[in-house]
């Protein structure tokens, strides 16, 4: 009877992962819920119809501009547009495709989205791309 048990005086050395395993599933669960939430943009506009295809670019600026002419970096607000032309040198010097979305509602005037247009040139964009809605 004595040589049918096995018994081990050694200690346990072995990590128990299920805790790990569970902590790191609520974390994604987590992360996928909290992440819409940030890419909300600062100002709420609604954009102009049209039937374009779809662009993805990676390393883009975004520049959104609303009826009441409030301008928008990404999600840092302005009202100046002194200093949205400086926030633009600044933001474009850190981009390297140098490629501007301009989101400006349909309601906002087209003279203050040709200024826009003409601020992100001179501030260095290479590229100028105009956001639409699809139709639908």
């Amino acid at each position: 009877m004595a040589g049918s048990a096995i018994e081990s005086d050694d200690p346990i050395t072995d990590i128990n992962i299920t805790p790990l395993v569970d902590v790191c599933l609520v974390l994604v669960i987590i992360f996928m819920v909290t992440a819409p939430m940030f890419s909300e943009p600062p100002i709420k506009i609604d954009l102009p119809v049209a039937n374009t295809r779809e662009g993805e670019e990676a390393d883009k600026l975004t520049i959104t501009l609303s009826k009441d002419g409030e301008y928008a970096i990404d999600t840092r607000k302005f009202t100046d547009p002194k200093l949205l032309g400086d926030a633009l040198r600044e933001a474009l010097a850190q981009k390297e495709s140098k490629v501007v979305i301009l989101r400006a509602d349909k309601d906002a005037l087209h003279g203050q989205l040709t200024d826009l247009m003409s601020r992100a040139k001179d501030a260095g964009a290479q590229s100028l791309t105009i956001a639409t809605e699809q139709p639908k």
